[in-house]
């Protein structure tokens, strides 16, 4: 079981940026692919973008590709989220877990507000 804390959400204008960050507990980090994740009140949790072990393979929703790159430091044990042209659509409570397996344990996320 792994401890996940993501950090870097906050309240920007649209258009703007903002750099989420996820400090993973263990070394198997290093092992597993890993997924950012957002939810809003009254939708499920959507994945916004998943990176496999090594970092050579990427997916991105069809909603951020283009504008958001999911990167990993796996000597460090952090999985970031650079998010660039924010939309107030990306408004969300964004959290990282595990992908594939498929995760058992979420943290406690990190709020991204954008204002039109």
């Amino acid at each position: 079981q792994v401890q996940l804390v993501e950090s870097g959400g906050g309240l920007v204008q649209a258009g703007g940026s903002l750099r989420l960050s996820c400090a993973a507990s263990g070394n198997i980090f290093s092992i597993n692919a890993m997924g950012w994740y957002r939810q809003t009140p009254g939708k499920e949790r959507e994945l916004v973008a998943s990176i496999s072990s090594s970092g050579d393979t990427i997916y991105y929703a069809d909603s951020v590709k283009g504008r958001f790159v999911i990167s990993r430091d796996n000597a460090k044990n952090t999985l970031y989220l650079q998010m660039n042209s924010l939309k107030p659509e990306d408004t969300a409570m964004y959290y990282c877990a595990r992908f594939r397996p498929p995760a058992t344990s979420w943290g406690q996320g990190t709020q991204v507000t954008v204002s039109s």
